[in-house]
């Protein structure tokens, strides 16, 4: 898995490398705008158009100097340089760099202040106007200069980060920087990109190699940790002759209601696809015909206002809550549950009634995992105003209840009861639809039944989930929960041929 960095940590590591690899300053600063210039070419290729490269002063500057020198030399004919003098202070490298620029038959002109920018004739812009060391917002004159770019309403590609966008921390409700097409960024992605605020910002992302010592990188002290395909097939266990249903374990999903019953069926067809040995849905009898008719292979444990669970322990994994509805009936069954000491997977209802009954929140079971999405998490824990908060505090209630708690978006952050947060980053606005929570439930149920830790449950089931959904996206812009459950198999068959490659 990827070591993400806050700005200061990337710092060191471009401190770090210029002093051991060895390489100099200008020539780590040559690499990178060589990155940036090929990702962008790839994009950009007509040769033709008209390019306005704003530069700030900083080394972000100073990389934004090296790539219009590049793009001359790869054949763009049209490519200014708009020189962003709002400070007295350069970079040594950005002096450089402007020297080379000056000896080029590259346009120049010196933004002295916003108002000297009549019009622009501009096809795309490329900003390089501040870098990642940036915590607040824009004020003053940069505030308006990027007003200025961002009603030019042109494609604009931004060099590591957007100019005002800070890489970690707080966003502030109020964004007023770039709002870029695309930021290619050097060797790891911002922890800020992860967040949905981050869409203001940056409609999409490229990281591109730069050169920086990995080792270095990987071995820093973080938060945060981008999970890799190479994670998810040293967790992932291939199936051995000889085994059998109960190798695989027992799974038992009480979900459904008599107005819900989809929720059951979507969770329980995603354990019996996910693997489970045996799977056994707890549901109301008037949702037995259904789940005969389209699940034959899944058991039935009529529910009723009376039901307990008994001998909780011949089962290798409990989910609860795909629409359960809330009752007295359910809280009930929930406590005792809580009070078998079994871990559990807590979804949807089972998150809203925890909600109401903080008592049973602090008894749960260590290794439990909770799947919330951003309303059911702050119904358990309070409002947050911002992404930042909400995922530290999601770290923070993980730890001290010594749980997984699976914090759900379009990126999902899975945190761990070590404190650290694990980033998945499969999965598509094509799985924007109804259902894919249950879905979710199910797969991670099955994982649990066969034996795989809480975290590593969590882990692959987010995944394996986020990449069937995946597959399916390449043939549609809408993807179904169903569609996801019964792709799973094929994501894991997949994933069992990588690991014998």
């Amino acid at each position: 898995m990827q070591t993400l960095l806050t700005s200061v940590q990337m710092r060191k590591a471009d401190e770090f490398t210029i002093a051991n690899k060895p390489i100099a300053s200008i020539d780590l600063m040559e690499k990178a705008a060589r990155a940036f210039v090929q990702s962008f070419l790839k994009d950009e290729f007509d040769a033709k158009k008209n390019i306005a490269v704003f530069c700030g002063k900083g080394n972000n500057g100073g990389d934004g100097l090296a790539i219009a020198h590049l793009l001359l030399n790869n054949g763009c004919e049209n490519v200014k340089v708009y020189i962003v003098n709002f400070s007295e202070k350069q970079s040594p490298d950005f002096t450089i760099n402007l020297q080379r620029i000056d000896e080029s038959k590259c346009k120049k002109v010196i933004v002295d202040k916003p108002a000297d920018l009549k019009s622009i004739k501009t096809d795309i812009v490329i900003d390089a106007i501040l870098g990642s060391g940036l915590n607040k917002p824009l004020t003053g004159d940069y505030a308006d200069l990027v007003n200025f770019i961002n009603k030019l309403n042109k494609k604009i590609y931004s060099v590591d980060v957007p100019t005002g966008f800070p890489p970690e921390g707080e966003l502030a409700a109020e964004y007023n920087g770039i709002k870029a097409y695309k930021t290619i960024s050097f060797q790891r992605p911002k922890i800020n990109f992860f967040f949905p605020e981050s869409v203001l910002a940056t409609e999409k992302y490229e990281v591109v190699d730069i050169g920086l010592d990995e080792n270095f990188i990987q071995k820093q002290v973080s938060d945060f940790y981008l999970l890799q395909e190479s994670d998810v097939n040293l967790i992932f266990k291939e199936r051995k002759s000889f085994t059998h249903k109960g190798t695989y374990g027992h799974a038992l999903i009480i979900a459904g209601n008599t107005n819900t019953m989809g929720a059951a069926l979507l969770t329980s067809m995603a354990c019996l696809h996910a693997g489970a040995g045996l799977t056994t849905a707890c549901i109301p009898a008037s949702g037995l015909t259904a789940l005969n008719t389209v699940l034959p292979e899944v058991m039935a444990l009529l529910r009723n206002e009376h039901t307990r669970i008994e001998n909780t322990e011949k089962y290798q994994s409990i989910a609860i809550g795909p629409g359960l509805g809330i009752s007295a009936e359910n809280e009930k069954l929930l406590e005792q549950l809580i009070f078998a000491k079994q871990p559990l997977v807590i979804d949807a209802d089972g998150l809203n009634i925890l909600s109401e009954r903080r008592d049973l929140l602090k008894k749960l079971p260590e290794n439990s995992i909770l799947t919330p999405h951003m309303k059911e998490f702050d119904r358990l824990f309070g409002e947050h105003s911002n992404w930042w908060l909400r995922v530290q505090t999601a770290r923070d209630k993980a730890r001290s209840m010594k749980v997984v708690i699976v914090l759900k978006n379009q990126f999902t952050f899975i945190c761990s009861p070590t404190g650290q947060v694990f980033i998945n980053d499969t999965g598509n606005p094509a799985m924007a639809q109804g259902g894919m929570g249950d879905v979710l439930t199910g797969v991670i149920v099955a994982f649990l039944a066969q034996k795989y830790t809480a975290l590593n449950a969590a882990i692959l089931a987010c995944n394996l989930h986020g990449r069937a959904g995946d597959r399916l996206a390449r043939e549609s812009v809408v993807v179904s929960a169903s569609e996801v459950a019964k792709q799973i198999p094929l994501v894991m068959r997949r994933l069992a041929n990588s690991k014998t490659a």
